[in-house]
């Protein structure tokens, strides 16, 4: 495939601040072509991840590392937690934040936060079935079960066995979708 003329130039001038500054500012994804130095330039990552949320995927492991640029990533698109790094997993903050946009993110999640009955809430709210990767003391919790069987009939498999004996479980299951 050809290459577009934005990444062309981009390349041309991966190593010009200024440049590279102007276009991740128009165009976020442009960052992914910046000299290795811009992708650690925090100024540089916030304007291409303020324009695209998507574009943390190209900042430096370092900067993956910095709350305000993850934050502004994941508060937008959600997904992009899976490029948090190892001093952000106990922020229960930003978790939230992407968890309102699309609850799978339980999965990337540690295991403290599995086990944080605010952020699994959250998460089965937006996608029950996730509730496979809560903690065992989190499936075996009412509200929880009852959250995600609202959302959605089939986590019911991943519920603890003492839960699926509640009547209020075992009512949302023979409800008619």
């Amino acid at each position: 495939m050809a290459k577009s003329l934005d990444v062309i130039e981009m390349e041309q001038h991966a190593e010009e601040k200024d440049y590279v500054l102007e276009q991740v500012r128009r165009k976020g994804a442009l960052l992914e072509f910046a000299s290795d130095e811009l992708k650690n330039d925090k100024e540089v990552v916030l304007e291409a991840v303020k324009n695209n949320p998507e574009a943390l995927e190209f900042a430096s492991d370092s900067l993956k590392m910095e709350r305000e640029i993850v934050f502004e990533s994941v508060s937008h698109v959600g997904w992009t937690y899976c490029y948090v790094k190892e001093n952000l997993l106990n922020d229960k903050e930003l978790l939230l934040a992407g968890l309102k946009i699309t609850g799978q993110i339980l999965y990337f999640a540690n295991q403290q936060m599995r086990d944080d009955k605010e952020v699994v809430l959250e998460a089965v709210k937006n996608k029950g079935i996730i509730v496979k990767y809560a903690s065992q003391r989190l499936k075996n919790d009412l509200e929880i079960g009852i959250a995600a069987m609202s959302q959605n009939k089939k986590c019911y498999e991943f519920l603890s066995d003492e839960l699926k004996q509640k009547q209020e479980i075992v009512e949302i299951l023979k409800k008619e979708k």
